[in-house]
């Protein structure tokens, strides 16, 4: 039982903690909305490392078989919306801030933690290649022993849990980073250096 906990750990650390896109769309959007906005971000992006070690655990190599000949447009989609999410909060951050100069309203809502978990959820899931790093770690681990079903439970309620606590982290600075740019100029700085880097990294996903 030990022995899960520790794999999953480092398992969901591993996944987790290299900050590309996601991390610093979640930053970033902590950063101009609420910490519990950001939190509720980050908990769509554990979820979907944890639905995909779960998936990897009861699939193993059939599911790795079956999402492999897809990763190529996967990965397009994957880039095709984060370049539409980072368009639309430079739109939206410029947008705001004319409207606070002019003195009117957009008439925009926020994003609200159920959508901001949704959006976390939905980009995350997007990547294919998640499930096959966690159906190449299952199937190593069942190389020497086919692990009981308690332990493959463990394995990822512990993926889960280190995914959630490092991007909750992440949210903590960026909301962090809100509370030293809440002037006008510095939220709209903010939103398009954002929307630039997400855009960057979305980029470099279809670079071999």
């Amino acid at each position: 039982m030990n022995t899960a906990l520790v794999a999953g750990l480092l398992a969901g650390y591993g996944v987790a903690v290299p900050v590309g896109a996601v991390g610093a769309y979640l930053v970033t959007l902590t950063a101009r909305t609420t910490p519990r906005t950001g939190a509720c971000a980050a908990l769509g992006v554990a979820t979907a490392d944890g639905l995909y070690a779960l998936l990897a655990v009861l699939g193993g190599s059939a599911l790795a078989a079956v999402i492999r000949p897809f990763a190529d447009p996967l990965r397009w989609v994957s880039a095709l919306v984060l370049v539409a999410v980072a368009a639309a909060g430079a739109v939206g951050a410029v947008r705001r801030h004319r409207a606070r100069r002019s003195g009117t309203r957009t008439g925009e809502s926020p994003t609200g933690p159920g959508r901001a978990y949704l959006t976390l959820l939905g980009i995350t899931l997007l990547n294919p290649m998640t499930v096959v790093y966690f159906a190449a770690l299952v199937l190593g681990g069942r190389a020497a022993v086919d692990p009981a079903p308690a332990e493959q439970a463990v394995f990822v309620l512990a993926v889960l849990a280190a995914s959630a606590s490092w991007q909750l982290l992440l949210a903590g600075g960026g909301a962090l980073l809100g509370r030293a740019l809440t002037g006008e100029r510095g939220r709209l700085v903010t939103a398009l250096a954002s929307s630039a880097l997400v855009t960057a990294l979305a980029v470099r996903l279809l670079l071999p």
